[in-house]
């Protein structure tokens, strides 16, 4: 049977050593305690005793909210996640006896992927006597290269790999300020969906107050007639005396 071992650090009752080298919440250095007293002063504050470097003699233990220190761990890793420049590398194949249509529209695609900050692998696909006559290959990467020097350069010159003549280009760093934009965009339709449901519910509960003035006002005068019809029966019943 192997053994498990957790990334996790031990909290609360699993620090079993006798004594431990405590922190406070707020960093300040309380010192040498038993694992005893420092439990109590973290149940005291509400709070965890989290065992931070088990490999110090004695272990250092810190005060914390554990669960709020998981919680903002997890949106930390998913900020950088998200500030990542990781480029997919897409490929696009061509014929050597390409017309010009089907080229600008094999064009139109490598500046798309190149705009959105991904990698270009262009391949030449040679048949028959083309493989003696590579030269032609080389002339039509190079056109594409040149035609799309705005958007990409050539990281990777073209070269003969069997029946085949690959080059590869690169984004013009753009793969940061797209994803920057795509975010921005993001923030934007959420900030536009709350800001509806916001007005969708502001609306409902005015509709909902409204339904209770009218119900209020339609009881209202019943109410009042009551009032009246006793007090007029109360008139009689002094007069007949």
């Amino acid at each position: 049977m192997g053994v498990i071992i957790s990334d996790e650090p031990r909290i609360n009752d699993e620090i079993r050593v006798p004594q431990v080298r405590l922190i406070g919440p707020k960093g300040e250095q309380v010192g040498v305690i038993a694992t005893t007293v420092a439990l109590n002063l973290a149940k005291e504050a509400n709070l965890d005793l989290v065992e931070v470097a088990p490999n110090a003699k004695p272990p250092v233990a810190k005060l914390i909210d554990y669960g709020k220190f998981k919680y903002n761990e997890k949106i930390k890793a998913r900020e950088a996640r998200r500030n990542q420049s990781t480029a997919e590398i897409k490929e696009i194949r061509f014929r050597l006896k390409i017309d010009d249509h089907d080229f600008d529209v094999k064009k139109g695609h490598v500046t798309r992927f190149l705009s959105g900050g991904d990698k270009v692998k262009v391949t030449i696909m040679l048949r028959g006597r083309e493989i003696s006559r590579p030269i032609g290959g080389v002339e039509l990467l190079q056109r594409l290269a040149d035609d799309v020097a705005e958007f990409g350069t050539i990281e990777s010159k073209p070269k003969q790999e069997g029946r085949n003549i690959i080059m590869t280009l690169a984004p013009k760093g753009k793969k940061v300020h797209t994803q920057s934009e795509q975010r921005r965009r993001g923030a934007e339709s959420r900030a536009e969906r709350q800001a509806r449901q916001a007005a969708r519910l502001a609306a409902k509960q005015e509709a909902q107050a409204q339904a209770q003035a009218a119900a209020q006002a339609s009881v209202s005068p019943n109410t009042s007639d009551l009032k009246k019809q006793t007090s007029k029966e109360g008139s009689n019943a002094e007069d007949e005396n």
